[in-house]
């Protein structure tokens, strides 16, 4: 199966671009070279030339993600499977390869390899926490404005879908991801209807989570998740993202499942977007548990989502 090593992208469609890109400079990206009146490229602090993409459409709707893979040889195994398209030269800015392929649910799914990296742009580096037992910032002090937050990559998004068990088995055959933790019905120890997926790179450290799948009666996407540089990043840009008129979601809190301080908001077509920090690490050795809570047990502290959340 192909090697999965990051989240290159999530692709939306929209009416307008500038409204697209107002909102998502607010949140923290920046404009990627090659955007034009039809496509907006929006990239973050990282080296991905660009981890959002919002193409002009009359109605907005979720496209699909991009998925970046180790080697060319993944491209061409995945070319291989039913259902996918041959290996091909990416189209969009970056260049590189690609092979597009479709979930049973026909949500556009591609992988990548080859495309350009990009210059890091320069960040302030976190700052350091003082706890009662470690104090680690001497004759140093916290200095963080109201300010938009610096995105620093895509760290996960999350998928409604028809069949859970299928979709899950799809990602499964395609690329080297293991569970993480399972969604199970309230107060029961049944079947999975949620399943978190990570990358499986043997001892290195990778997120939580890279995916969420999520059994749903309608398909689509429920989020999309953007990691920023710590937690005054992400409270001083609730209040800059407040004071600009921007709809909240649910935030801030951290998460149960993942740990992850958490901040969503809505774009101006209703798509959930998050900002995330000091979300879990973990390798291969990392073993799954099941989560029976609803979904206002999911935050240990803060905002609650209501119990709807994921429907």
């Amino acid at each position: 199966m192909a090697t999965a090593i990051d989240a290159a992208q999530v692709t939306y469609e929209a009416p307008d671009l500038e409204l697209a890109e107002k909102f998502l400079t607010d949140f923290g990206m920046v404009k990627a070279p090659g955007s034009d009146e039809n496509t907006l490229y929006m990239r973050g602090i990282g080296t991905q030339h660009h981890i959002h993409v919002t193409r002009k459409a009359d109605k907005q709707r979720f496209v699909g993600a991009v998925i970046e893979v180790a080697t060319s040889e993944d491209l061409d195994e995945l070319a291989a499977m039913e259902g996918s398209s041959a290996v091909q030269e990416a189209t969009e800015p970056g260049g590189g390869y690609e092979v597009v392929m479709y979930t049973p649910d026909n949500v556009e799914i591609k992988a990548i390899w080859g495309r350009e990296k990009v210059e890091p742009i320069e960040d302030r580096a976190p700052f350091k926490m003082n706890t009662v037992s470690e104090k680690r910032r001497i004759n140093e002090a916290v200095r963080q404005p109201v300010a938009p937050a610096t995105i620093t990559r895509l760290g996960h998004f999350v998928l409604h879908v028809r069949d859970h068990d299928a979709t899950v088995k799809w990602f499964f055959d395609r690329f080297n991801f293991l569970p993480s933790d399972y969604f199970v019905p309230p107060g029961t120890d049944g079947d999975p209807y949620g399943t978190f997926i990570r990358l499986d790179l043997g001892e290195e450290l990778v997120d939580h989570h890279f995916m969420l799948i999520l059994q749903s009666d309608w398909v689509g996407i429920h989020h999309s998740s953007f990691e920023v540089t710590d937690v005054d990043a992400v409270m001083a840009s609730h209040d800059y993202l407040l004071q600009q008129g921007h709809k909240l979601d649910v935030g801030v809190g951290r998460h149960m499942l993942g740990s992850q301080i958490f901040d969503y908001w809505k774009d101006p077509f209703g798509f959930r977007i998050e900002h995330y920090t000091d979300g879990d690490t973990v390798n291969h050795l990392h073993k799954p548990s099941k989560f029976n809570g609803t979904a206002s047990d999911t935050t240990q502290w803060g905002s609650r989502p209501p119990l709807e959340f994921f429907e």
